[in-house]
């Protein structure tokens, strides 16, 4: 089965989704460019076909109103687009951490193409740490991403990672309602504008870190777990009665019993926390994906993101 991944590289110790080329510290970004498959362009090109005329060649007529984009590489085509869709380049993507990483000492630690080049992203650590009891870090890095076929706005995420297991969850941006700027691409990418709506804070994660904080010290009952797993694994979205998905909500009650990474930390043992580190790590790690490129591009843009995002909310109804 082909991959979801067309290349990708990383520094440090192997991404929780385990793809990718390893790099030393500190390279450039040209050679990041190279090492994930970000060293190529999007070009465009008018919507052609032949018309059909009683067995003769036909006719080759344009259709004026849709583009097609292509790589510069190896011409393959990625997508067909209206004449309104503003590209992001791969070099874009890179290009958003230069200051990042030159002054502000952030460090790219994955970046990559998805689907062929249809999708890329990049993730850098800010530099931000936090200890829950029981010596449990989390680790704060933010994720930029686009695609180029219209499955996704051009995406910049404030994020964490949990170091003992590599769960990866979305940070809440302070004052906001959503935990991403999103760029539409009917609308000209700007970097500084972006990173400005990000407000990569201290007092942005400090919050978060208390949340977390408030989670770990929140003991949770035997009856409060499974309405907890109940009520994230049930969909109501529109239908009136909710279908539960009892295979993931009993590997998730699992997981929160002690099967998890990290899950008898005095963090999570028995806590609201370590429910939703449960879901986390079921999502990024164990939910049933065709790849673990799949899994990745679920648990970050996908269906595993909107339940990350559920199982949050859920976790801190407990504590409110």
């Amino acid at each position: 089965m082909a991959h979801l991944i067309e290349q990708m590289a990383y520094v440090g110790q192997t991404p929780w989704h385990g793809l990718g080329n390893e790099l030393t510290s500190n390279q450039p970004l040209e050679v990041w460019a190279k090492q994930a498959g970000l060293d190529w362009q999007i070009q465009e090109s008018p919507v052609r076909y032949v018309t059909n005329s009683g067995g003769t060649l036909g006719e080759i007529l344009s259709y004026p109103d849709s583009k097609v984009l292509y790589r510069s590489d190896t011409r393959a085509p990625l997508s067909v687009v209206g004449n309104r869709f503003k590209v992001v380049q791969p070099e874009e993507i890179l290009e958003f951490y230069r200051d990042l990483t030159e002054v502000s000492g952030f460090e790219l630690e994955t970046a990559g193409v998805l689907k062929g080049g249809r999708k890329m992203w990049a993730l850098a650590r800010t530099g931000q740490t936090g200890m829950l009891k029981g010596n449990d870090q989390t680790n704060a890095y933010v994720l930029l991403a686009t695609a180029c076929d219209g499955t996704m706005a051009t995406t910049a995420q404030f994020t964490s990672i949990r170091v003992v297991c590599n769960n990866t969850l979305a940070v809440a941006l302070k004052g906001a309602t959503a935990n991403a700027v999103k760029v539409k691409h009917n609308t000209a990418f700007d970097a500084d504008l972006v990173k400005k709506q990000l407000g990569i804070s201290v007092s942005a994660w400090d919050h978060f870190m208390y949340s977390l904080k408030t989670l770990s010290e929140r003991k949770v009952k035997t009856t409060e777990a499974r309405n907890y797993f109940l009520k994230v694994f049930t969909d109501d979205s529109g239908s009136g009665v909710g279908k539960t998905n009892e295979r993931s909500m009993a590997k998730a009650l699992s997981l929160y019993e002690g099967e998890g990474m990290g899950a008898t930390l005095a963090s999570s043992d028995g806590t609201a926390y370590g429910l939703l580190n449960a879901v986390t790590e079921f999502i990024d790690h164990q939910r049933r994906a065709k790849t673990v490129d799949h899994r990745l591009d679920s648990a970050w843009f996908g269906t595993g993101a909107t339940l990350k995002n559920r199982a949050l909310e859920q976790a801190m109804s407990l504590v409110a």
